[in-house]
């Protein structure tokens, strides 16, 4: 049987090479089947859609293999159909290859997802063994051993997904507004709203609350998924209210190291400036307008995020709360004549081959933090949302190099979510130990911060 040069190619792991191809349904009749009525997404067909990718990191003399169901349903999502999320999904394993195994993307999806989880050990593992082993490459079968090729299983939070838009913007591409039943245990599940863009699909740009309309509290009986079915008219943002992302509330436990000077300009009349580098759904600017009394200027590189912000995530603008379009970062270059009490940044690499990482590598340069120290006022913070590139370990040390060269101290939060690092850098030193700040600013500040006042760290 003739093999094509690229399936002849998988003999090699190649680094960053992906290829996708369509295989017969081994699953078809038989009790294993993980794609059935029963999975929620109504049978995958006679053929699946098979995609390999191999690590752009260098890979062992015996190159390990891993495979992965999609799970059922969610096959359209952008973290199974695209290069993209199959890249994040590999660097988050030790393995030189990553093979995906669902429907084809022409399958139609449930306008409800159930996310059910597949049972461990998985007995749809017998059925894509002898697939599997073929598609490793010839080094793992070495001294004639036959390799391990592990079946992962996919989990996250969700109990259910039901995007609500599919568009485009001029600069992030297409992006997804959905909303999903997060599994909150012990407690009752939390109805969230999020946004994703297809460049980095397993980054969640922007999450909040979602409460239920006068119409859905009518309707109180109504299930989980029921409700998200009618989500238009049932649910509306929690706006202004608790961060649901736990970087974004590390992020804003930054403010606690120049707490006594926001104290004494919201004690005087003036309310402190905060530029924001980075909208997205608005829930950060949101919470510091509304929470912290902050007089707020987001700057978002993409009209269209600022559409959706605005249309679902409840983003409202006022005389304290202004966004604008525009690159942040050339902003900050411009040097505005206002000075800022805070610049947060909060900005992804646009290299989705470099895997998930923020702020891009460009903010790293001594020139623009040079720039956005000018545009702090005496007692400033600039605070970063960090994600190290996977690839390299080196980018999060040189960036806190950096920064000591141009801040008089700097601060870390680890958020604890094995990704996320809040850098807080002061205009001047911080004269006031964090343990002895109180008042009615700091008080405020854990209502959204939750207790990551208590893990920022001086480095």
């Amino acid at each position: 049987m003739a093999v094509s040069p690229e399936l002849e190619g998988l003999r090699r792991i190649a680094p960053s090479r992906f290829v996708s191809f369509s295989f017969p349904n081994p699953f078809l009749g038989h009790a294993s089947d993980p794609y059935g009525d029963g999975g929620g997404s109504g049978g995958a067909g006679e053929r699946l859609r098979v995609a390999v990718l191999d690590s752009p990191l260098p890979s062992p003399p015996v190159p390990g293999t891993a495979a992965m169901l999609v799970p059922a349903g969610r096959h359209r999502d952008w973290i199974f159909s695209t290069r993209a999320g199959h890249l994040h999904l590999l660097l988050s394993i030790q393995y030189s290859r990553l093979i995906l195994v669902g429907p084809e993307l022409y399958v139609p999806s449930p306008r409800v997802i159930p996310c059910i989880a597949r049972p461990d050990p998985d007995p749809a593992h017998a059925r894509l063994r002898p697939l599997l082993l073929a598609l490793c490459p010839i080094a793992a079968f070495r001294d004639n051993a036959v390799p391990d090729v592990p079946l992962l299983t996919f989990q996250d939070d969700l109990l259910l997904l039901s995007p609500v838009k599919f568009v485009a913007g001029p600069v992030v591409g297409e992006m997804v507004v959905e909303d999903v039943a997060i599994d909150n245990a012990p407690g009752p599940a939390e109805l969230h709203r999020r946004l994703r863009f297809k460049r980095m699909p397993c980054l969640v740009q922007t999450q909040v609350r979602l409460c239920r309309s006068p119409a859905a509290a009518a309707a109180a009986s109504s299930s989980l998924v029921e409700t998200l079915k009618g989500s238009g008219g049932f649910l509306q943002p929690d706006v202004g209210g608790s961060l649901v992302q736990p970087y974004l509330q590390a992020m804003v436990a930054g403010l606690a190291v120049i707490a006594p000077s926001i104290e004494e300009s919201i004690q005087s009349g003036v309310r402190p400036r905060c530029l924001c580098a980075g909208v997205g759904g608005g829930s950060l600017p949101m919470s510091i307008r509304v929470g912290l009394q902050f007089n707020v200027l987001g700057v978002e590189a993409d009209s269209v995020v600022l559409d959706v912000a605005r249309n679902h995530f409840g983003l409202v603008e006022d005389e304290f709360l202004h966004v604008h379009v525009g690159d942040a970062i050339q902003m900050i270059e411009a040097q505005p004549e206002i000075k800022f009490s805070a610049v947060m940044v909060d900005l992804d690499s646009s290299d989705a081959m470099c895997g998930v990482s923020a702020p891009p590598l460009e903010v790293i340069h001594g020139s623009i933090l040079l720039a956005a120290r000018t545009i702090l006022d005496q007692h400033g913070v600039l605070i970063l949302n960090v994600i190290p590139p996977p690839a390299d370990g080196s980018v999060y040390k040189g960036l806190i190099d950096v920064l000591r060269q141009v801040f008089s101290e700097l601060y870390e939060i680890d958020v604890g979510n094995g990704e996320n690092f809040v850098l807080t850098a002061t205009v001047s030193p911080i004269e006031t130990a964090l343990a002895d700040n109180s008042g009615h600013f700091l008080t405020e500040l854990r209502k959204l911060a939750g207790d990551f006042l208590e893990h920022i760290r001086k480095i």
